[in-house]
């Protein structure tokens, strides 16, 4: 049995979060202000990362997918082909390395539902970590397919994210515990071990997936699901772990926060929202946060009745300068596009990548619009057979 009060790590950041006054909020942290209209500034990408342009080599019909970049080592890329399941390795040059399927509902299996799987890859071990949002149990196998053990994960936690923390460790984002936790808050139900701590991010042991340690943070300040009239609970997805340099970022939208979880367990705030969410009579929330090389890149997003609308800014860490973001790519005339901390960025310490669709790539070539490698590379690519292409961005 875990002993929850040893592992527990108790960080107490509430006197930073959302229940601080505007005032107290830009005397302590660094913040964005939803009520500014903050100006537009054009950012030519090539001038703030180096910039490669990588299309996956699919002359082998084995290695043609639907899908797209699921994680990134140091020399592996790893698919997951949403329309069968197979999960395919390409090197860093786009060569194909190695691909298998293990989908089903076996004992050796990762179950059927491809769109909600979920991957993690060891090279050091030589370890493929598969799980599925909707499952408890995190299979493990080699690049070959072999498989190795079953990851049991107790108090039925579901992993949204997971990301490597260190040798022996994920570190988890379990979103179904807010819904746990909301739908007993209505029931008045206080029996659940939820109610007990607000965190959805913890650390597992990658042996036998049982939980080491909690990453406690304060209550929850402000209530943003949904609940519908067939007493249904719905959350707001957010991109809730983001890695860095100096370790992993936590978005914390109900705290209008962003947090900073280092490699020695410590927890800082780094960034914050105001006004506070439960200032607001419309909810708007920092929904997540980037920081590589010399910016920070954020999304704020607009809740809505039915939907939400999201609007992307970029921080200066230097200045502390905000501006909203008009991003330039020299090499393809009239892109649009942000930076942003995607779902699958969580595996890049000072980059991040983008897919670019080829039939949007070919209809800009004969309309003259690409230039350079990437004017190149879509020469030599068929719309109708290939895959798109991937603009790997590193920031300077």
């Amino acid at each position: 049995m875990v002993n929850y009060q040893a592992l527990f790590l108790l960080f107490s950041v509430t006197y930073l979060t959302g229940c601080l006054s505007d005032k107290q909020a830009t005397e302590s942290l660094p913040f964005i202000d939803v009520r500014k209209n903050y100006p537009e500034k054009e950012i030519i990408l090539s001038e703030i990362a180096d910039i490669t342009y990588l299309h996956l080599d699919t002359k082998n019909d084995e290695y043609l997918f639907k899908g797209s970049i699921d994680y990134v080592t140091e020399n592996t890329i790893v698919i997951i082909d949403r329309s069968s399941g197979r999960i395919l390795f390409f090197s860093k040059s786009g060569i194909p390395k190695t691909c298998f399927n293990h989908s089903g509902n076996g004992p050796k299996e990762y179950g059927n539902n491809h769109i909600t799987l979920r991957v993690v890859y060891d090279e050091t071990t030589d370890e493929v970590f598969i799980t599925n949002i909707q499952s408890d149990l995190i299979k493990v196998y080699s690049s070959k397919g072999e498989y190795k053990r079953t990851l049991y994960l107790q108090n039925s936690f579901r992993v949204f994210q997971f990301i490597s923390y260190d040798s022996q460790s994920f570190l988890v984002y379990d979103e179904s515990r807010k819904i746990i936790s909301a739908r007993n808050k209505t029931s008045n139900d206080d029996s659940s071990m939820t109610n007990q701590h607000d965190s959805s991010f913890f650390l597992i042991s990658k042996t036998d997936g049982s939980v080491l340690e909690y990453v406690e943070m304060s209550s929850l300040k402000s209530e943003l699901t949904k609940k519908y009239n067939n007493g249904g609970i719905m959350l707001t997805i957010n991109t809730n772990i983001t890695k860095c340099e100096d370790g992993f970022l936590l978005c914390n939208p109900e705290n209008d926060t962003v947090l900073l979880f280092n490699k020695n367990k410590e927890i800082t705030p780094i960034i914050c929202k105001i006004p506070s969410v439960n200032d607001l009579d419309q909810k708007i929330i920092l929904n997540n946060c980037m920081d590589v090389g010399k910016y920070q890149f954020m999304e704020v997003k607009t809740l809505h009745t039915n939907s939400y609308q999201e609007k992307y800014y970029l921080r200066e860490k230097q200045t502390g300068k905000i501006f909203r973001q008009k991003i330039v790519l020299p090499d393809f005339k009239g892109y649009k596009n942000v930076i942003k901390a995607n779902f699958n960025n969580c595996f890049y310490d000072n980059g991040t990548h983008i897919e670019l669709d080829l039939i949007e790539l070919k209809q800009a070539y004969r309309e003259n619009r690409l230039s350079g490698k990437l004017k190149e590379l879509t020469a030599s690519l068929n719309e109708n057979e290939d895959n798109n292409v991937f603009m790997f961005i590193q920031f300077k």
